[in-house]
């Protein structure tokens, strides 16, 4: 059993339930307003901001972009008259107070803070993380967090996890491991960096790209097998 110390966790979707977050944001958004607030919209904004987020961790755009065009395409589509830039500052308050954990999260984070160093690592927004971090149960257990938008990279870029690694004392590549959900930022990125890397994977899907995992889990409290082995948890 490799003897970790440090641990890199990814915040949404693998400790967060953003999908929660967002719902509820969206909603409360746009019945402020009294704009269609249904399934289909819904949709239609959730492929938008996905397609932004992906060219954003090509590196094809900035987080500006994300931040200004995600509801200025939604509304051009739906021929709302609203300033879409204006509408992002709305949603992501309302997303910021979206601090709800995914089963186990917490109950797993506080045990592993016994014995291991805690982080978290996200492209999220960093106003909307934080304050998503300072509501939540589980900032006792996090030493800190690194947000893309301060270190002026996103995973999977090495230049971010670089930022990263020098500011955590006494870093070891060896002696880490990324747990994540995604694939194209989070397994990729760790990889890339040098790290053993875990692939939370809750809706089983396919690792198409076959990257070299190093562990897939389906359930957080899998990590216990990992860390500890068949030791006492």
């Amino acid at each position: 059993m490799k003897p970790y110390r440090i641990l890199l966790f990814d915040a949404d979707d693998t400790l967060f339930d953003f999908q929660k977050a967002e719902e509820q944001a969206l909603d409360k958004a746009l019945q402020m307003h009294g704009f269609p607030h249904d399934e289909a919209i819904k949709q239609d904004y959730k492929k938008i901001n996905s397609e932004l987020w992906q060219a954003f961790e090509k590196g094809l755009i900035d987080k500006e972009a994300i931040k200004s065009q995600r509801f200025t395409r939604l509304f051009q589509q739906y021929q709302i008259a609203y300033d879409g830039t204006l509408f992002n500052e709305e949603y992501l308050r309302y997303l910021g107070e979206g601090s709800d954990l995914l089963p186990d999260a917490l109950a797993v984070c506080a045990r592993l803070a016994e014995d291991f160093d805690l982080y978290l690592v996200t492209n999220g927004i960093a106003q909307t993380q934080r304050s998503r971090l300072d509501r939540s149960a589980l900032k006792p257990y996090i030493k800190k967090m690194f947000v893309s938008e301060e270190s002026g990279y996103q995973k999977p870029q090495k230049e971010y996890f670089a930022y990263v690694e020098a500011r955590i004392p006494d870093f070891a590549h060896d002696q880490v491991l990324l747990i994540g959900d995604s694939l194209a930022s989070d397994m990729t990125g760790g990889i890339h960096a040098g790290y053993d890397v875990c692939w939370f994977n809750p809706h089983h899907k396919q690792n198409k790209g076959h990257l070299p995992l190093t562990y897939e889990i389906d359930d957080l409290r899998a990590l216990f097998d990992i860390l500890y082995g068949s030791e006492k948890r």
